[in-house]
């Protein structure tokens, strides 16, 4: 059963087989996620995606994380031309994204809040989509083990939080607050994501 952690962090900094880029049409990564994944991971990750596109809305491609801990990027097409996003866009994108992740074999993945930034889509319907959908692909999805839903600020963490506990059991002892500052790096057990963290864990 894959166990399913939500991380007030910044996605760039987790040592994971893929994290998950909400792109844009075109694959360019100037703003949002996108734009701070290849600030972190250098352009070569936008080089790999570009050289993909156009890609369908809905879709997902894979490209090489640079000089990020994780192993792969996977761009998952959330935005449309102008920059905006549907709760059908949004669930397509995280089906593929996982898609993708079967394909690459990855035992662990995380995901960003898909479409709320740029595509300025409300958070507590963008995290019902995703848990969803996600929860949904792992049943078919065994070699998924660790799904991190990594959330930048108390909103986006508090969206999830409830979407998570409308659909599973808390697996692990009570967080430390969403807006409490990460606590230092610790070394990471063979396998496992490093990162710094605040978090609370479920199972799918």
């Amino acid at each position: 059963m894959a166990r399913i952690e939500l991380w007030n962090g910044d996605i760039c900094d987790l040592e994971v087989d893929a994290i998950v880029n909400a792109a844009n049409l075109s694959l360019w990564m100037s703003t949002g996620v996108g734009g701070e994944i290849k600030r972190a991971g250098g352009d070569s990750i936008e080089f790999a995606a570009v050289r993909q596109a156009p890609v369908p809305l809905g879709e997902a491609v894979v490209t090489p994380a640079g000089s990020l801990a994780a192993r792969a990027v996977i761009h998952a097409v959330s935005l449309d031309r102008d920059r905006r996003t549907t709760a059908e866009i949004i669930d397509r994108a995280v089906r593929s994204a996982i898609a993708r992740a079967r394909e690459i074999r990855a035992m662990s993945v995380a995901f960003p809040a898909m479409g709320t930034g740029v595509g300025g889509f409300p958070l507590d319907e963008a995290a019902r989509v995703t848990v969803r959908a996600v929860r949904e692909e792992l049943a078919g999805s065994p070699t998924i083990e660790h799904v991190i839903f990594a959330m930048r600020g108390a909103a986006a963490y508090q969206a999830f939080e409830a979407a998570l506990a409308a659909t599973g059991e808390v697996a692990t002892a009570e967080a430390a607050p969403a807006d409490e500052a990460p606590a230092e790096a610790t070394p990471a057990t063979p396998g496992a994501p490093r990162r710094r963290t605040t978090s609370r864990s479920v199972r799918a």
